[in-house]
Protein backbone atom coordinates (compact mmCIF):
# COMPACT_ATOMS: atom_id res chain seq x y z
CA UNK A 1 0.00 0.00 0.00
CA UNK A 2 1.73 3.73 -0.88
CA UNK A 3 0.45 5.72 2.32
CA UNK A 4 1.76 8.63 4.26
CA UNK A 5 3.35 7.08 7.27
CA UNK A 6 1.06 9.74 9.48
CA UNK A 7 -1.47 8.73 7.92
CA UNK A 8 -2.75 5.49 6.65
CA UNK A 9 -5.90 6.69 4.82
CA UNK A 10 -4.82 7.05 1.13
CA UNK A 11 -5.89 10.12 -0.44
CA UNK A 12 -9.09 10.05 -2.43
CA UNK A 13 -11.08 11.99 -5.35
CA UNK A 14 -14.66 11.77 -6.39
CA UNK A 15 -15.19 10.79 -9.76
CA UNK A 16 -19.12 10.91 -10.69
CA UNK A 17 -19.94 9.27 -7.25
CA UNK A 18 -17.48 6.59 -6.77
CA UNK A 19 -14.22 6.88 -5.05
CA UNK A 20 -10.79 7.02 -6.91
CA UNK A 21 -8.35 5.75 -3.87
CA UNK A 22 -4.40 6.86 -4.09
CA UNK A 23 -3.48 3.65 -2.68
CA UNK A 24 -1.06 2.98 -5.01
CA UNK A 25 0.94 5.33 -7.52
CA UNK A 26 -1.59 5.70 -10.79
CA UNK A 27 -0.56 5.82 -14.21
CA UNK A 28 -1.79 8.66 -16.66
CA UNK A 29 -1.67 7.01 -20.41
CA UNK A 30 -1.12 10.79 -22.98
CA UNK A 31 -3.03 10.78 -26.28
CA UNK A 32 -1.89 13.94 -27.86
CA UNK A 33 -4.57 14.48 -30.80
CA UNK A 34 -2.61 17.76 -31.74
CA UNK A 35 -0.47 17.59 -34.81
CA UNK A 36 2.21 20.02 -33.37
CA UNK A 37 3.12 17.89 -29.98
CA UNK A 38 6.78 18.10 -29.01
CA UNK A 39 6.92 14.19 -28.82
CA UNK A 40 4.24 11.79 -30.66
CA UNK A 41 0.94 12.54 -31.65
CA UNK A 42 -1.94 10.98 -32.65
CA UNK A 43 -3.62 13.24 -34.46
CA UNK A 44 -3.29 10.73 -38.10
CA UNK A 45 -4.94 8.00 -36.21
CA UNK A 46 -7.49 6.47 -37.82
CA UNK A 47 -10.27 5.54 -34.91
CA UNK A 48 -9.59 1.89 -34.68
CA UNK A 49 -5.83 2.75 -34.34
CA UNK A 50 -6.38 4.98 -31.78
CA UNK A 51 -8.23 2.76 -29.67
CA UNK A 52 -6.27 -0.48 -29.98
CA UNK A 53 -3.91 2.20 -28.53
CA UNK A 54 -5.94 3.03 -25.66
CA UNK A 55 -6.53 -1.11 -24.79
CA UNK A 56 -3.03 -1.14 -24.93
CA UNK A 57 -2.57 1.38 -22.11
CA UNK A 58 -5.46 -0.12 -20.38
CA UNK A 59 -4.29 -3.73 -20.17
CA UNK A 60 -0.59 -2.35 -19.51
CA UNK A 61 -1.52 -0.40 -16.58
CA UNK A 62 -3.21 2.62 -17.22
CA UNK A 63 -5.63 3.86 -14.97
CA UNK A 64 -6.30 7.23 -16.48
CA UNK A 65 -6.76 8.48 -20.35
CA UNK A 66 -5.41 11.93 -21.00
CA UNK A 67 -6.68 13.71 -24.01
CA UNK A 68 -5.19 16.96 -25.23
CA UNK A 69 -5.88 18.74 -28.56
CA UNK A 70 -3.35 21.30 -28.49
CA UNK A 71 -0.20 21.58 -27.33
CA UNK A 72 1.42 23.46 -24.62
CA UNK A 73 5.09 23.30 -25.32
CA UNK A 74 7.00 26.09 -24.76
CA UNK A 75 5.98 28.86 -27.96
CA UNK A 76 3.56 27.16 -29.02
CA UNK A 77 -0.31 28.68 -30.28
CA UNK A 78 -3.21 27.77 -29.17
CA UNK A 79 -5.28 26.40 -31.98
CA UNK A 80 -8.74 27.91 -32.11
CA UNK A 81 -11.63 26.84 -30.17
CA UNK A 82 -13.65 24.65 -32.69
CA UNK A 83 -10.77 23.29 -33.58
CA UNK A 84 -9.21 22.07 -30.75
CA UNK A 85 -13.30 20.63 -30.11
CA UNK A 86 -12.94 19.41 -33.62
CA UNK A 87 -9.97 17.20 -31.93
CA UNK A 88 -11.05 16.05 -28.79
CA UNK A 89 -14.80 15.36 -29.32
CA UNK A 90 -14.76 12.41 -31.53
CA UNK A 91 -11.91 10.95 -29.96
CA UNK A 92 -13.45 11.55 -26.59
CA UNK A 93 -17.03 10.03 -27.89
CA UNK A 94 -15.33 6.93 -29.55
CA UNK A 95 -12.95 6.20 -26.82
CA UNK A 96 -16.15 6.44 -24.32
CA UNK A 97 -18.21 4.21 -26.15
CA UNK A 98 -15.54 1.20 -26.36
CA UNK A 99 -13.67 1.98 -22.89
CA UNK A 100 -17.32 3.10 -20.90
CA UNK A 101 -15.84 2.43 -17.53
CA UNK A 102 -12.27 3.81 -18.03
CA UNK A 103 -11.15 7.21 -16.26
CA UNK A 104 -10.31 10.21 -18.65
CA UNK A 105 -9.03 13.16 -18.40
CA UNK A 106 -9.01 16.17 -20.83
CA UNK A 107 -5.88 18.48 -21.12
CA UNK A 108 -7.60 21.83 -22.02
CA UNK A 109 -7.39 25.13 -21.24
CA UNK A 110 -10.50 26.49 -22.23
CA UNK A 111 -14.12 26.31 -20.57
CA UNK A 112 -15.75 25.43 -23.73
CA UNK A 113 -13.91 21.88 -23.99
CA UNK A 114 -13.92 21.72 -20.82
CA UNK A 115 -17.87 22.05 -20.78
CA UNK A 116 -18.53 20.11 -24.12
CA UNK A 117 -16.19 17.08 -23.24
CA UNK A 118 -17.81 17.04 -19.36
CA UNK A 119 -21.13 16.73 -21.03
CA UNK A 120 -20.35 13.61 -23.51
CA UNK A 121 -18.51 11.56 -20.76
CA UNK A 122 -15.06 12.91 -19.55
CA UNK A 123 -14.29 12.24 -15.79
CA UNK A 124 -11.68 14.94 -14.85
CA UNK A 125 -10.01 18.18 -16.49
CA UNK A 126 -6.53 18.63 -16.88
CA UNK A 127 -6.09 22.73 -16.82
CA UNK A 128 -2.30 23.54 -17.09
CA UNK A 129 -2.58 27.11 -17.33
CA UNK A 130 -3.00 27.50 -13.35
CA UNK A 131 -6.69 28.87 -13.81
CA UNK A 132 -5.14 32.03 -15.54
CA UNK A 133 -6.35 30.92 -19.37
CA UNK A 134 -10.28 31.20 -19.01
CA UNK A 135 -12.28 33.41 -16.64
CA UNK A 136 -14.60 30.58 -16.47
CA UNK A 137 -13.04 27.25 -16.11
CA UNK A 138 -13.62 27.13 -12.14
CA UNK A 139 -17.04 27.64 -12.99
CA UNK A 140 -17.42 24.86 -15.45
CA UNK A 141 -15.56 22.35 -12.88
CA UNK A 142 -18.05 23.90 -10.26
CA UNK A 143 -20.80 23.11 -12.22
CA UNK A 144 -20.50 19.33 -13.31
CA UNK A 145 -18.40 18.12 -9.85
CA UNK A 146 -16.02 17.22 -11.39
CA UNK A 147 -11.97 16.56 -10.31
CA UNK A 148 -9.53 19.63 -11.32
CA UNK A 149 -5.93 19.39 -12.11
CA UNK A 150 -4.27 22.13 -10.48
CA UNK A 151 -0.89 22.92 -12.32
CA UNK A 152 1.31 25.54 -11.30
CA UNK A 153 1.84 27.92 -14.07
CA UNK A 154 2.39 31.86 -14.06
CA UNK A 155 0.73 34.86 -15.33
CA UNK A 156 1.18 36.30 -19.07
CA UNK A 157 0.60 33.42 -21.17
CA UNK A 158 0.54 29.65 -21.21
CA UNK A 159 4.33 28.35 -20.73
CA UNK A 160 5.72 31.77 -22.58
CA UNK A 161 7.51 33.22 -19.28
CA UNK A 162 10.01 31.62 -16.54
CA UNK A 163 9.56 32.17 -12.65
CA UNK A 164 11.84 34.98 -11.17
CA UNK A 165 15.01 32.90 -10.23
CA UNK A 166 15.81 34.97 -6.94
CA UNK A 167 12.53 33.36 -5.77
CA UNK A 168 12.22 29.79 -3.96
CA UNK A 169 10.63 27.49 -6.32
CA UNK A 170 9.39 25.08 -3.83
CA UNK A 171 8.07 28.15 -1.47
CA UNK A 172 6.82 29.84 -4.29
CA UNK A 173 5.02 26.63 -5.42
CA UNK A 174 3.43 25.91 -2.25
CA UNK A 175 2.29 29.80 -1.74
CA UNK A 176 0.28 29.35 -5.74
CA UNK A 177 -1.10 25.82 -4.98
CA UNK A 178 -2.67 27.39 -1.07
CA UNK A 179 -4.15 30.52 -2.71
CA UNK A 180 -5.69 28.75 -5.72
CA UNK A 181 -6.84 25.35 -3.74
CA UNK A 182 -8.80 28.01 -1.12
CA UNK A 183 -10.08 29.89 -4.54
CA UNK A 184 -11.47 26.56 -5.70
CA UNK A 185 -12.80 25.71 -2.12
CA UNK A 186 -15.05 29.00 -2.20
CA UNK A 187 -16.80 27.21 -5.03
CA UNK A 188 -17.10 24.50 -3.83
CA UNK A 189 -14.70 22.25 -5.50
CA UNK A 190 -12.47 19.63 -3.39
CA UNK A 191 -11.43 17.63 -5.38
CA UNK A 192 -7.85 18.53 -6.43
CA UNK A 193 -5.05 17.15 -7.72
CA UNK A 194 -2.45 19.43 -7.67
CA UNK A 195 0.27 19.11 -10.53
CA UNK A 196 4.08 21.45 -10.03
CA UNK A 197 4.07 21.98 -13.56
CA UNK A 198 7.67 20.43 -14.72
CA UNK A 199 8.23 22.57 -17.91
CA UNK A 200 5.58 25.10 -17.92
CA UNK A 201 7.15 28.41 -16.90
CA UNK A 202 10.08 27.30 -15.42
CA UNK A 203 13.96 26.58 -16.43
CA UNK A 204 16.28 23.40 -16.28
CA UNK A 205 17.53 24.47 -13.02
CA UNK A 206 13.90 25.21 -11.20
CA UNK A 207 12.70 21.83 -12.36
CA UNK A 208 15.30 19.84 -10.60
CA UNK A 209 14.79 22.01 -7.50
CA UNK A 210 11.32 20.34 -7.68
CA UNK A 211 12.52 17.26 -7.64
CA UNK A 212 15.07 17.80 -4.60
CA UNK A 213 12.42 19.20 -2.41
CA UNK A 214 8.87 17.23 -4.45
CA UNK A 215 8.07 15.68 -1.16
CA UNK A 216 6.94 19.16 0.56
CA UNK A 217 4.12 19.09 -1.95
CA UNK A 218 2.52 16.45 0.12
CA UNK A 219 2.02 19.25 2.94
CA UNK A 220 -0.91 20.45 0.96
CA UNK A 221 -2.62 16.71 1.07
CA UNK A 222 -3.91 16.66 -2.36
CA UNK A 223 -2.83 13.72 -4.74
CA UNK A 224 0.32 15.04 -7.06
CA UNK A 225 0.66 14.14 -10.53
CA UNK A 226 4.35 14.11 -11.99
CA UNK A 227 4.63 15.09 -15.82
CA UNK A 228 8.21 14.76 -16.62
CA UNK A 229 7.48 12.28 -19.95
CA UNK A 230 10.37 12.96 -22.11
CA UNK A 231 10.18 16.91 -21.47
CA UNK A 232 13.59 18.48 -22.40
CA UNK A 233 14.34 18.90 -18.54
CA UNK A 234 15.75 15.18 -18.92
CA UNK A 235 16.91 14.99 -23.17
CA UNK A 236 18.55 18.72 -22.90
CA UNK A 237 21.02 17.87 -19.96
CA UNK A 238 21.24 14.32 -21.82
CA UNK A 239 22.22 16.29 -24.85
CA UNK A 240 19.54 13.85 -26.63
CA UNK A 241 16.22 13.96 -28.71
CA UNK A 242 12.79 13.34 -26.93
CA UNK A 243 12.40 9.69 -28.92
CA UNK A 244 15.65 9.00 -27.07
CA UNK A 245 14.61 10.27 -23.42
CA UNK A 246 12.86 7.00 -22.15
CA UNK A 247 15.68 5.87 -20.37
CA UNK A 248 16.07 9.17 -18.72
CA UNK A 249 12.33 9.22 -18.56
CA UNK A 250 12.23 5.74 -16.29
CA UNK A 251 14.88 7.14 -13.93
CA UNK A 252 12.88 10.10 -13.38
CA UNK A 253 9.89 7.89 -12.29
CA UNK A 254 11.70 6.10 -10.13
CA UNK A 255 13.27 8.85 -8.39
CA UNK A 256 9.93 10.66 -7.81
CA UNK A 257 8.09 7.66 -6.71
CA UNK A 258 9.66 7.86 -3.71
CA UNK A 259 8.65 10.93 -2.80
CA UNK A 260 4.80 10.56 -2.81
CA UNK A 261 3.46 11.01 -6.00
CA UNK A 262 -0.07 10.01 -6.66
CA UNK A 263 -0.38 10.03 -10.48
CA UNK A 264 2.40 9.89 -13.22
CA UNK A 265 1.37 10.91 -16.49
CA UNK A 266 3.32 9.43 -19.31
CA UNK A 267 4.32 8.21 -22.77
CA UNK A 268 5.18 5.18 -22.47
CA UNK A 269 2.66 3.14 -19.94
CA UNK A 270 4.30 -0.14 -20.18
CA UNK A 271 7.27 0.61 -18.76
CA UNK A 272 6.21 3.02 -15.90
CA UNK A 273 3.96 -0.31 -14.92
CA UNK A 274 7.36 -2.05 -14.46
CA UNK A 275 8.62 0.85 -12.49
CA UNK A 276 5.71 0.43 -9.97
CA UNK A 277 5.71 -2.83 -9.65
CA UNK A 278 9.56 -3.34 -8.81
CA UNK A 279 8.91 -0.21 -6.87
CA UNK A 280 5.94 -1.89 -4.70
CA UNK A 281 7.98 -5.15 -4.71
CA UNK A 282 11.24 -3.33 -2.82
CA UNK A 283 9.30 -1.00 -0.69
CA UNK A 284 5.77 -1.63 -0.36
Amino acid sequence: MYTDLLNTLPKTINIKGNLFPFDTPKIMGIINLSPDSFYENDAEKKETALLKKIEYFISNGADIIDIGGSSTRPNSSLPSVDEELSRVLPSLSAIRKEFPSVVISIDTVRKEVAQQSLEIGADIINDVSGGYNNNGMFEVVSKFKCPYILTHNIEGGINKNVMDESKNTIKELIKFFSNKISELNSLGIYDIIIDPGFGFSKNVKQNFEIIKNFELLDILNTPILAGVSRKSMIYKPLKIKSKDALNGTTAMHAFILSKKASIFRVHDVHEMNEVKKLWELSFC
